[in-house]
């Protein structure tokens, strides 16, 4: 991963910017579906940040662990209820390594796409199928862009978000526009958008297997219509 974007700066308001997916509902199913799948085993996840799902998964009974490149976004997790009983490594997810196995590893909000190069999603399956035990799942939760080459996927009277996708190189770029202190700061953020037939192979690769795939987190259908999907793969027992 090149580059932290999630500096202080970023980390000070993002819990703040999350706009639907800050909605409890969304929440709760992401952790309802992940807790399901660790059963009595840990999690580790990838991109960490600020706990948003980290901890309501924690309180359901599920031994956490995260991997995070930004201290700042960590600082704000360890200042949440929960937040000191969460282990977290910093580094980079897609190659830092910790101690023991899981029986899942996870990454949600399009984190997989922060890796902006094909080769470091590739060694991200390959670190997420290495901390796995047998039988244990990794979970991607990303977006599948559609349309044109800008989209506004944010509008607000303080945050405004518009996409711009390069459909030949596969890269996209959200910029984040936000009301700070009577100012509009932007922070644009670049994104490598690998298509899910394309994840698939990453996952073979690294010695996993596709075992559901489904376009949110209560398991809508997955369709030609779906513009995000959570998948699942399973490495062999």
């Amino acid at each position: 991963m090149k580059g932290n974007y999630f500096g202080e700066e970023v980390a000070s308001r993002y819990d703040d910017e999350l706009g639907r997916w800050g909605d409890p509902e969304r929440i709760d199913a992401t952790a309802r579906f992940l807790a399901g799948l660790a059963g009595d085993g840990a999690a580790l996840e990838l991109g960490i940040g600020t706990g948003r799902i980290a901890l309501p998964l924690a309180a359901r009974g599920v031994r956490v662990h995260g991997i995070d490149l930004s201290e700042a976004m960590v600082a704000r997790l360890r200042t949440k209820a929960g937040g000191d009983d969460v282990p977290v490594t910093i580094g980079d997810f897609a190659t830092t390594r910790v101690d023991g196995t899981f029986s899942l590893v996870y990454l949600v909000f399009n984190t997989i796409m922060n890796l902006t190069a094909q080769d470091e999603q590739v060694a991200c399956f390959e670190n997420a199928a290495a901390h796995l035990a047998p039988g244990g799942c990794f979970v991607v939760e990303v977006g599948i862009p559609r349309g044109g080459n800008l989209e506004v996927f944010a509008l607000g009277d303080t945050h405004v978000g518009v996409d711009e996708w390069e459909p030949a190189t596969q890269r996209l770029v959200s910029h984040h526009f936000a009301l700070v202190n009577g100012s509009w700061v932007r922070n644009s953020v670049p994104f490598y958008a690998a298509a899910p037939g394309e994840l698939d192979l990453m996952a073979r690769l690294a010695g996993m297997r596709l075992r559901e795939r489904w376009s949110g987190w209560n398991r809508e259908p997955f369709t030609a219509e779906t513009t995000r999907h959570v998948s699942v793969w399973e490495k062999p027992r």
